[in-house]
């Protein structure tokens, strides 16, 4: 399977100016562009690798017609996401300024956000600190202003599906923001389930690994519990399979006792259930079960 090729710097699309792509995934590559007014924005294309193809150096999207269907839903599915987060207006979502169909694709075109992963910061913590990587009033704090945006997410009937610290963006403002709805259109779009990504294994809740299971908001509290995990041990707990066979989270959660709080150890064993229905129901109920943030600091 041969990656299609990204636009060329200096394309236009729609008035936007195509600077260099910034990540290729497998359902779509994301590029720094230039409105009409020179500021610089990102510009996420749809353009799936098993589905399409495009020649170096051309603009228009390739697809053999034994795909095409399944390119229209995708296609389909992806114009919805970008619909659904363009009526999110809160600042820890990733906004979408515009969304437009053009070279046989649909192109979402969203703010450039300046800063750094979550997952970075726990990479450059965990050289330093062992077992607590990042202190329990850091952890607190960045997830009790960063959960309201979930929240938000939520009520506008979307579930992002892939929740982990690479898909956290810590500013450089020092603001948390949501980014990558590249699961949530399968929520909107059930018939897609043949476009159905990837999970991340260890952040992926058990639900997302049986077709047909009932997703909801609990799904996402799963991978909330173990972006904490994460926070707190430096990776991220065992995938779903492994757990199933052997699952010593509470042994690894047991050692973290003295370091992180009674409360917060607590919290995250009760999100990492393999029971749906055994972990917090909402992300407020799991906002009001955290302990208070203190003063945001490594």
């Amino acid at each position: 399977m041969h990656q299609p090729a990204p636009l060329a710097p200096g394309t236009l699309v729609q008035g936007y100016r195509i600077v260099r792509n910034l990540a290729v995934g497998g359902f779509s590559i994301v590029y720094l562009a230039l409105n009409a007014r020179a500021q610089q924005v990102a510009i996420k294309e749809y353009l799936p690798a098993s589905l399409s193809s495009r020649a170096a150096g051309t603009t228009h999207t390739q697809i053999s017609p034994d795909k095409l269907r399944l390119y229209r839903l995708g296609l389909q599915s992806f114009f919805h996401e970008g619909r659904a987060l363009a009526q999110i207006s809160h600042p820890g979502v990733s906004s979408v300024l515009d969304f437009f169909e053009a070279n046989g694709t649909v192109y979402m075109v969203m703010n450039l956000l300046q800063g750094s992963s979550l997952q970075e910061f726990i990479v450059g913590a965990r050289a330093q600190a062992d077992p607590g990587i990042l202190r329990e009033a850091t952890i607190a704090s960045l997830f009790q202003e960063f959960l309201p945006a979930v929240r938000v997410v939520h009520q506008h009937k979307l579930l992002h599906l892939d929740l982990k610290p690479g898909n956290i963006i810590i500013t450089r403002d020092d603001h948390a923001v949501l980014i990558d709805f590249g699961a949530a259109r399968h929520a909107l779009d059930p018939e897609a389930t043949a476009l159905r990504p990837m999970y991340t294994p260890g952040f992926a809740a058990p639900e997302l690994y049986v077709r047909g299971t009932p997703l909801g908001p609990w799904t996402d509290v799963y991978s909330l519990g173990a972006c904490l995990y994460s926070c707190m041990r430096g990776f991220p707990p065992m995938d779903v399979p492994t757990r199933r066979r052997v699952d010593n989270l509470g042994a690894h959660l047991e050692r973290l006792r003295g370091v992180y709080s009674d409360q917060l150890i607590a919290v995250v064993g009760r999100c990492l259930s393999l029971q749906p229905d055994a972990r917090p129901q909402s992300v407020l109920e799991l906002q009001k079960s955290l302990p208070l943030g203190g003063t945001r600091a490594q």
